[in-house]
């Protein structure tokens, strides 16, 4: 329980990496963090989505719309999955406006107390806000099929499985869940301290 009275966001949506969000699930679990799970409801209570490999069933109650810059700093960390939640998370109705997920993601960033975790294809969240000042020139990792992404992006790829930049963690692929994880959890401890 060492990281009692910490509180992390995890983004999800359809298409989710389910050995991933169940490993969070757990390995946070044992460190006694306080998990919230948070997507668009698009005006519902609640939404379930089902993972891509195994279609399981994962119900969501909670959003990042309107959240307030209250809650928002009250999470010491927020992470954006692999597996295609991004990619169907930064969809918007307006081509001309950012879609809420991505502007939720522009706030998290602009807040330096909250960690960041972007793991494998989760990096897709970055293509509309890239060019924002707490974003562009930063080192990531990502999955190999999204180097030329981040390249494009403006972002410092660095060829490793892990890389901290800052209050940024990234991870390469949703396999990397563990060390990604574990990443995340020194550094919500050596903050505590």
């Amino acid at each position: 329980m060492k990281l009692k009275n910490k509180k992390i966001g995890i983004l999800i949506e359809s298409d989710f990496y389910e050995k991933e969000i169940f490993y969070y699930q757990s390995r946070f679990a044992e460190q006694g963090v306080e998990l919230h799970f948070l997507t668009r409801l698009w005006g519902q209570d609640k939404i379930t989505f089902h993972g891509h490999e195994y279609k399981v069933p994962f119900e969501c109650r909670e959003s990042f719309e309107n959240m307030s810059d209250e809650t928002l700093k009250s999470y010491d960390a927020i992470i954006v999955p692999a597996g295609f939640v991004s990619d169907r998370l930064r969809y918007t109705t307006d081509v001309n406006e950012l879609a809420p997920a991505c502007e939720f993601i522009k706030r998290v960033f602009a807040h330096k107390s909250i960690l960041k975790g972007i793991i494998c294809h989760g990096l897709w969240i970055l293509s509309s806000i890239a060019c924002d000042k707490n974003i562009k020139g930063r080192k990531v990792t990502t999955h190999n099929n999204l180097v030329a992404d981040a390249k494009n992006m403006g972002l410092n790829y660095l060829n490793e499985d892990i890389v901290v930049d800052d209050d940024l963690v990234t991870g390469r692929t949703g396999d990397h869940c563990n060390v990604f994880s574990s990443k995340i959890i020194e550094i919500l401890e050596s903050k505590k301290k």
